[in-house]
């Protein structure tokens, strides 16, 4: 399910964020499906149960899980997730482009890096 690399210069508890993701966003995990709980997954990977935590109050805040109190963990609707994860990714480049524009990039470059388009000026 999860996998944890210690070589992976992320600390862990975004790895195990970053790969609940991914199963959620690809339909690896479907909606309502009851995530592993915090000691089952903490003894699985063997480390830290406040790790686990961590990373499960960080996918409930970006919406990809529900937790419901005394049952466990649940993948919250597909939509919703992806709705989260869409206003976060635009937040993320509403900053990179406030940035951008602060060091002089043109709003023709901006939207030829958003079509995928070659940015450089000769």
């Amino acid at each position: 399910m999860i996998s944890i690399n210690f070589r992976d210069g992320r600390p862990i508890y975004e790895q195990v964020r970053d790969g609940f993701r991914q199963l959620i966003l690809t339909g690896a995990l479907s909606a309502d499906e009851r995530l592993p709980s915090v000691r089952e997954l903490a003894a699985q990977l063997a480390i830290n149960p406040n790790t686990i935590q961590r990373a499960y109050r960080e996918l409930e805040a970006e919406g990809y899980i529900c937790s419901v109190p005394g049952r466990g963990s649940f993948v919250c609707p597909r939509d919703r997730a992806a709705q989260a994860r869409k206003a976060e990714l635009l937040g993320r480049f509403r900053a990179l482009a406030a940035e951008l524009r602060l060091l002089g990039a043109s709003e023709e470059e901006l939207t030829a890096a958003l079509k995928g388009g070659d940015t450089h000026e000769s």
